[in-house]
């Protein structure tokens, strides 16, 4: 527990721990509810780091919106199921002990004539309060949702739900404008006139939503919701792509043109087995599919990242002290990680002073990812000696944490598998391996390897067992091992110093501290 007794400690580039202050703590575990025109859907989040793990997560398909354009009302199927799936999630809240949840219902019940009727039931029948906010709110959470994952993102958010779709501004990691359509692909099925008549009204409904934001080209397009990612898997596998991470892929105009296409010429159901896709969902992906092209013609996006973070995580956000929406949602999850499963926490921030000097012309973005793989360097210890390796990789490149691209989570993994074998050709792993360029792959084997001495010079927490000193052009690594450090040098650590030197091509010579 961090108290007044370590304001003595030099937490560096790293910045004193908040998971275990007070403010922090009262995140411990939040429940939420989110009653969507398509989906009802509770998130357990549980951890106070800056990017929390989903404790529970659980999703009904209930369409409480479909057939709401014709008769005004929620499906009433949907409605039974609806309750049914809440009566449930309040159940599992008290035996989980986070009652009460905060629950949020958007566009099928604010725009059903007997949506407040619905809320008033379920507040009879399970005690779940049900907040119905507007299209606008419903915009800032989503925003805010991306905020989590991204913090001081720019760039136009958009979220797709059943029976309508949202965009609101990102700029300095604030929430700008916002706007509100009824673009949801529930609503575009009750649209008479096939085809083309869907085609006619997508098109001057974005032409109306890009005149409200004063007629603004996107930079950066986050997609948020159920059919966009459903649209970025099928893109996935039309491409071939190793890695089935949908948080921050990225895709192109161009390539999300193609799939738009592939998913017209292809057969529904056999499509949707092959990226295990809902029937409920895969229904709706082609009406989806109009959306995105329209959008991507209108607002002209250079970059698109799809973020599996957004209403509910807003609702998390909304919540955080001002502080930890400020930090590194990458650096303060392996944090929490560490100090929930590492034989030494703590000695991560030492293992990060350790090997700094073997890169240093890391920029920013690279020191993210070395800070990431020393506080994660020991997490995985339980695994199987075998195995170890493989774990550390798949826990990285699929875990959740927030503010990583692709590629960065495969060097991490990569770097974490380095941690652990002096190897990483001829198994499951080396597709991934492609997403990575031959310096970052280097980088990592280095960064590996470096993990793998300074893992065997423990001391404890707070000390430091030495340096590594570099010199590039002469191609020297010196190791300096502190007084204290010197009986931890035996075989098998000689024999990580040699696998380091190997890596770096270097010469390598050792010295030991006087005793103080």
């Amino acid at each position: 527990m961090t108290t007044d007794n370590d304001d003595h400690i030099d937490w560096g580039g790293f910045g004193r721990p908040l998971f275990e202050d007070a403010a922090a703590m009262g995140l411990g575990r939040v429940g939420v509810i989110d009653v969507g025109s398509n989906s009802v859907r509770m998130v357990v989040f549980d951890g106070a780091a800056r990017s929390p793990a989903y404790f529970y997560n659980e999703k009904i398909m209930c369409a409480l919106g479909a057939g709401l354009s014709e008769t005004g009302h929620l499906n009433p199927e949907g409605r039974v199921r609806a309750l049914s799936a809440i009566r449930r999630f309040a159940a599992l809240a008290e035996g989980m002990g986070i009652a009460p949840l905060t629950a949020v219902a958007t566009a099928a019940v604010r725009e059903a004539s007997d949506g407040m009727d619905f809320r008033d039931e379920v507040l009879r029948e399970t005690g779940v309060k049900i907040w119905v906010i507007d299209g606008r709110e419903e915009a800032r959470l989503s925003a805010q949702g991306v905020l989590l994952g991204w913090p001081g993102s720019y760039g136009l958010v958009c979220d797709i739900g059943g029976s309508s779709m949202e965009l609101a501004d990102l700029a300095e990691g604030r929430v700008g404008r916002r706007v509100t359509s009824a673009l949801g692909p529930l609503k575009l099925r009750e649209i008479k006139g096939g085809k083309k008549a869907v085609k006619a009204y997508v098109k001057e409904t974005m032409a109306s939503l890009h005149s409200e934001m004063d007629g603004e080209t996107a930079m950066r397009l986050f997609l948020v919701g159920g059919s966009w990612r459903a649209i970025a898997r099928i893109d996935m596998e039309r491409r071939g792509y190793p890695l089935t991470v949908l948080h921050e892929y990225r895709m192109t105009a161009r390539q999300i043109s193609k799939t738009v296409d592939y998913i017209a010429m292809s057969d529904p159901l056999e499509l949707r087995q092959r990226c295990n896709i809902s029937e409920s969902r895969m229904s709706l992906v082609p009406l989806a599919s109009i959306v995105l092209k329209e959008l991507m013609r209108v607002f002209k996006p250079k970059d698109v990242a799809v973020s599996s973070y957004g209403i509910r995580e807003g609702m998390l956000y909304e919540q955080m002290p001002k502080e930890l929406r400020e930090r590194d949602p990458l650096i303060e999850a392996c944090r929490f990680a560490e100090a929930k499963d590492a034989r030494l926490p703590g000695f991560g921030r030492i293992l990060y002073d350790f090997v700094r000097p073997l890169f240093p012309r890391a920029n920013w973005q690279r020191k993210r990812i070395i800070k990431a793989a020393c506080l994660l360097h020991d997490v995985s210890w339980r695994a199987h000696p075998d195995y170890r390796g493989e774990v550390t990789f798949d826990n990285a490149t699929r875990a959740n944490l927030g503010g990583l691209k692709h590629s960065e989570r495969v060097m991490l993994g990569l770097s974490l598998l380095y941690r652990y074998q002096n190897k990483r050709g001829g198994t499951r792993l080396d597709p991934l391996y492609a997403m990575l360029d031959a310096v970052q792959i280097q980088e990592a084997e280095i960064l590996g390897r470096a993990m793998r001495l300074g893992a065997m010079l423990w001391l404890d927490a707070d000390k430091s067992p030495g340096q590594l000193k570099w010199k590039p052009k002469k191609r020297e690594l010196t190791l300096v091992l502190a007084h204290e450090a010197r009986p931890l040098f035996g075989e098998v650590a000689e024999a990580r110093l040699a696998s380091l030197t190997e890596a770096l091509g270097a010469t390598t010579k050792v010295k030991f501290d006087k005793p103080v």
